[in-house]
């Protein structure tokens, strides 16, 4: 199969770290923007990724990034802290290109991060206090919609074995020194000070912005009350998609899940 056509794009983060990027362009409406967000210890470069990018080329155009501490980025990965700060760099860059609707489409990590930076850094409290004033440029808005796929609820979850497994990469330095040889991902040492908001109380704070919750019932990393609980803490308009016989982020995605995702993107 070949992928439709993308350009790389080098972004920069409030906090001045440099994220790899790259530019699909639109195939359908002209004036969509998706942002795509990899899992842990994925890439924009991985054939899954690319598989996703250009099947979502067909609904508008897509900006895929590399995380910190992920792929050509710099800096160190904290798993889903800071990494609202690269997502943010992506959606504003999709904006200044000219696209004026602009969707955050997040898998595993990356779904976890596509919530906290719509209700950490765009939700209605933040909508509130900046007064949503009338003259405020497009790139220096929020996002449209959020779709967030086989994420995580909350924090430190270690009820499967896949996820222990996670725990270990992070937490140890050997796990540490596997992950950077064999995927190349750079995690930060330490823990988190402060604890950053949890997934699912970022939920809380999306609306009015509309989301969608994807999760398979077959994912072998996160049980369906993730899922459940993101929904749960929601507000209106809001949707979930339990999907039989998915299992886990990217890889397992289809081309037919990814359209249905295109389709629903399209109409928000």
């Amino acid at each position: 199969m070949s992928f439709a056509p993308s350009f790389p794009v080098m972004l920069k983060t409030q906090d001045n770290v440099r994220i790899d990027a790259a530019h699909t362009p639109s195939r359908g409406a002209a004036d969509l923007g998706i942002v795509l967000a990899h899992g842990f210890t994925g890439s924009l470069r991985e054939r899954p990724t690319r598989r996703i990018a250009h099947v979502l080329s067909g609904f508008g155009g897509v900006v895929s990034i590399d995380f910190r501490g992920h792929g050509r980025s710099g800096g160190e990965s904290t798993v889903g802290d800071l990494e609202i700060l690269d997502l943010d760099a992506a959606v504003r860059h999709a904006r200044v290109i000219g696209y004026t609707r602009v969707v955050t489409v997040g898998f595993s990590m990356g779904g976890a991060v596509a919530l906290r930076h719509a209700g950490v850094l765009h939700g209605a409290a933040s909508r509130s206090r900046a007064g949503e004033a009338q003259s405020e440029r497009d790139h220096e808005r929020g996002v449209d919609a959020v779709v967030s796929v086989s994420a995580p609820a909350r924090w430190y979850y270690r009820g499967t074995r896949p996820m222990r497994q996670v725990h270990w990469a992070i937490e140890r330095p050997v796990g540490r020194l596997a992950a950077r040889l064999g995927k190349g991902t750079r995690i930060g040492k330490g823990t988190w000070d402060p604890v950053p908001l949890a997934p699912y109380e970022a939920a809380e704070k999306i609306a009015p912005t509309p989301l969608l919750i994807v999760h398979g019932d077959a994912d072998t990393f996160f049980p369906l009350d993730h899922a459940h609980q993101i929904h749960d803490a929601a507000g209106e308009p809001k949707e979930l998609w339990i999907e039989p016989g998915y299992g886990h982020a990217e890889s397992a995605a289809t081309p037919d899940l990814i359209r249905r995702i295109g389709r629903w993107i399209g109409m928000v």
